[in-house]
C-alpha cells in the first residue's frame, strides 16, 4: 500500500515523460509502469498476474519487454517508465519468450477447455489464442492438486492455478481477509488457506472477489443450475424466482448490450420461458428491509443511543467479516435480513396463504449478484416455520448459462412486468445495488419516521461515488446523526477501528462487502481478459450510474410510499418492528473467532465437514 501511495503522489504531481515504444514517441505520466502507459497509448501488452494497483509483481513474465540498455527481458507491468526510455513490445525475442511462459504454463494445467466453466472467458485461454499458441512440445508433471468445494458457495480447482496471485492480493489488499498465501514449494505449490483448509473453514466471508481475480477457473461459483432445471421439471413443485435490484443493469452485459443497460423486462421475460412459474423483484423486499432498518435506527436514536452506531446488515459477507473479525460490534448490526432472506421468507408464508399454496411445494430461486449469497442461504438462521427462507441462489453468470442453454435470444426478448405482488418497487429500493444506495434509502424514510415529513430533496449525494469510505452528516428533525459508507471490507476495517480508538464517529453506517456495492459483487458478469483496464471500479462505477438514473426517473423513490409494502404491513406485519414482522424479517449472529481455522466452521446446513 505503501507504494500505491508513492504512485499516485507521482501521478497526482502531473509530470510528463517522453518513452519511445515501438519507434514512436509519446508523452505519459511519470510514475507508470510500462504497461500502464503502452495502454494508455493504445498498445496491448498481454499479461495474467497484473491487476491495477492490486497486483502488481511481474510472477508471469507474459508481459515481458525489451528496454533498450537492459540485458534481460524486464516485466513491463512493475518497470517504471523514465525520460528518454526506449522500449519494443514485439520483437521476436519478445514474442518468443511470452509464447514460452504461456506454453510452460499449458503444460502443467489441467486443460479441460471444452467443459470449463470459464471456456471463451479465460484469460490464459485468450492470452494462448493470441500468442498463437498451436502445440504444447513441453510435457508436465499434472499433479493432481486437490479440489475443494466443501462449503455452498465458492470452489477451488487447485488444477486450474497458474499462482498468479491475484486472489491473495484482491483477499489482503483490499478485503483485508488474508485467507489465502503460498503454501509448500517448487511444483508442489499452491495458493491456499492455511494447512489448505476448505473456504468453510477458514475466515472466508465468501465475497467471491477472488473468483472475480482468477484468470482461469482455479476460482468459481459453486453452481446450482442442475437442481434449479430439476425443480422446474417436477410437475409437484411451485417455482418461484426473485432477481435482485442489480442483476437488472448488470445480465445485459453477457449478451453483448452496453455495460448498464436497464434489461428488467427482458430479464423477466427470460425467467418466464425458463420454466419459473412466479418472477418476482427483490427491489420491493428492499424497501422493506429500509422500513425495518430505518425503524431500527429511529428506535435507537430516539430511546437506545447506547446501541449506536446502528451497522447495516443486508450483505452477507459484511455480516461474516463482522462475526469473524469484529463479533464485539454484532450487537450493533441491524437485526434484519437480507432482501433476498425476507421476500423468501414472505413468499413461503403471507403469499402461500393468501393464494392457498401449500409452502412445501414451493421452490425459492433467487438470482443474486453475490457468491456470499449463496452461503447466506445455507446459515441455519435463514428459515421460518421448520421451511428454508431461499432454496437456491444463482449468480447472474448461471443465469446467463441458463438462457443460453435454451437458446433465448436475451437482447431481442418483449418487455415484461413482474408478478403480483411482489412487482412495484421504488427508486430507493432500486439503487440498494450501489454502494451507499442502502444508507441513503434508509436516511430517506428515516427522515419521515421521526420527523413526519419528507426530506425536500431525496438524494443524498454525500453517500454517493467510489469513495472507498465516506462519512457526512443528515438532519433529521431535532437530531443531526453522523453516517459513513465503507465498500471493500478494508475499508470497514478502518472505519471501525477508527470508531474503537475515539477518531470517528457515526450513528450508523452500510458496509457493502464488495467494491462498489452488488454492482461489483462476486457473481457478476467477469470481464474478458481484454478488459483488464477495466478491472478498476469504473466499470462498477457506469453500473451504479444507471441504477441512479432509474431511480431519478421514478414516480416513487422512497420505500415507505411503495404501496405493496404498505399492502405487507396492513394484510400481514402490521407495523415495522412487530412480532410478526420479527418472525419472519429479522435474524441473529455468530461470533466466529478470529482464527476459524483451529475451530472449524460445520453451521451449514446440508453441509457437512470432510477430511
Amino acid at each position: 500500500m505503501e507504494n500505491l501511495r508513492e504512485k499516485e503522489e507521482i501521478k497526482a504531481a502531473g509530470e510528463m515523460v517522453t518513452i519511445n515504444i515501438d519507434g514512436r514517441d509519446y508523452r505519459v505520466p511519470r510514475g507508470l509502469s510500462v504497461l500502464e502507459a503502452a495502454r494508455t497509448v493504445n498498445i496491448e501488452i498481454p499479461s495474467l498476474c497484473y491487476l491495477k494497483d492490486i497486483n502488481e509483481i511481474g510472477a508471469c513474465r507474459v508481459c515481458v519487454v525489451e528496454i533498450e540498455g537492459a540485458r534481460t527481458l524486464q516485466a513491463s507491468c512493475v518497470y517504471p517508465v523514465r525520460e528518454g526510455l526506449v522500449v519494443r513490445t514485439n520483437t521476436e525475442r519478445v514474442r518468443r519468450a511470452r509464447k514460452t511462459a504461456v506454453t510452460l504454463l499449458l503444460s502443467n494445467h489441467h486443460r479441460e477447455c471444452t467443459t470449463c466453466i470459464r471456456n471463451l472467458n479465460c484469460e490464459l485461454q485468450n492470452v494462448a489464442d493470441s500468442l498463437g499458441v498451436r502445440n504444447i512440445p513441453f510435457t508436465g508433471e499434472m499433479k493432481d492438486y486437490g479440489f475443494f468445494d466443501h462449503n455452498p458457495a465458492i470452489q477451488r480447482d487447485y488444477n486450474k492455478c497458474i499462482h498468479c496471485r491475484r486472489c491473495q492480493a484482491i483477499c489482503n489488499k483490499i478485503q483485508e481477509c488474508y485467507v489465502y498465501s503460498p503454501l509448500y514449494r517448487g511444483l508442489n505449490t499452491v495458493i491456499a488457506p492455511a494447512f489448505q483448509k476448505d473456504l468453510a473453514e477458514v475466515s472466508c466471508i465468501m465475497c467471491g472477489q477472488c473468483v472475480l481475480a482468477c484468470p482461469t477457473a482455479s476460482l468459481t461459483e459453486k453452481e446450482h443450475i442442475a437442481e434449479v432445471w430439476r425443480a422446474i421439471a417436477d410437475p409437484d413443485k411451485l417455482v418461484v424466482v426473485q432477481t435482485a435490484p442489480s442483476i437488472q443493469v448488470t445480465i445485459g452485459e453477457l449478451f453483448g448490450m452496453p455495460m448498464g443497460s436497464f434489461v428488467a423486462g427482458k430479464l423477466v421475460a427470460a425467467l418466464r420461458r425458463l420454466g419459473f412459474d412466479r418472477v418476482f423483484a427483490t427491489d420491493v423486499t428492499a424497501d422493506l428491509t429500509i422500513m425495518e432498518e430505518g425503524s431500527e435506527l429511529m428506535e435507537r436514536l430516539l430511546h437506545q443511543p447506547e446501541k449506536l452506531p446502528l451497522l447495516s446488515s443486508c450483505c452477507p459477507g459484511w455480516v461474516k467479516y463482522a462475526e469473524h473479525f469484529y463479533p464485539e460490534f454484532l450487537p450493533h448490526l441491524s437485526s434484519t435480513k437480507s432482501p433476498h432472506a425476507m421476500c423468501g421468507a414472505l413468499i413461503k408464508s403471507w403469499y402461500a396463504r393468501q393464494h392457498n399454496i401449500d409452502p412445501h411445494r414451493m421452490v425459492n430461486v433467487a438470482i443474486m449478484p453475490c457468491t456470499a449469497k449463496k452461503y447466506e442461504a445455507a446459515r441455519p438462521e435463514m428459515e421460518c416455520d421448520g421451511l428454508r427462507n431461499i432454496d437456491y441462489v444463482l449468480t447472474t453468470r448461471e443465469l446467463a448459462r441458463m438462457i443460453r442453454e435454451v437458446g433465448l435470444n436475451f437482447s431481442e426478448l418483449p418487455d415484461e412486468p413482474y408478478d403480483e405482488p411482489f412487482d412495484q418497487y421504488s427508486g430507493a429500493g432500486m439503487i440498494f445495488g450501489a454502494t451507499g444506495g442502502v444508507l441513503e434509502a434508509a436516511v430517506r424514510t428515516a427522515h419521515k419516521l421521526i420527523t413526519g415529513r419528507e426530506m425536500s430533496v431525496p438524494d443524498f449525494e454525500e453517500a454517493r461515488g467510489q469513495s472507498g469510505l465516506k462519512y457526512g452528516t443528515v438532519k433529521l428533525g431535532d437530531h443531526t446523526i453522523t453516517v459513513a459508507v465503507a465498500h471493500g471490507t478494508g475499508n470497514a476495517r478502518r472505519a471501525l477501528e477508527a470508531f474503537q480508538s475515539g477518531k470517528r464517529r457515526f450513528d450508523y453506517m452500510e458496509v457493502m462487502a464488495c467494491p462498489g456495492g452488488c454492482v461489483g459483487g462476486g457473481g457478476q458478469p467477469i470481464l474478458s481478459g481484454r478488459d483488464l483496464k477495466y478491472l478498476s471500479l469504473a466499470y462498477r462505477h457506469n453500473r451504479a450510474d444507471a441504477l441512479y438514473n432509474i431511480d431519478r426517473g421514478m414516480e416513487i423513490r422512497r420505500s415507505h410510499e411503495n404501496p405493496r409494502i404498505q399492502q405487507i404491513y396492513r394484510e400481514f406485519l402490521g407495523q415495522p418492528l412487530s412480532d410478526v414482522a420479527k418472525k419472519y424479517l429479522h435474524t441473529s449472529y455468530v461470533p466466529r473467532g478470529r482464527h476459524p481455522f483451529l475451530q472449524p466452521e460445520t453451521a451449514y446446513r446440508g453441509f457437512v465437514e470432510t477430511s
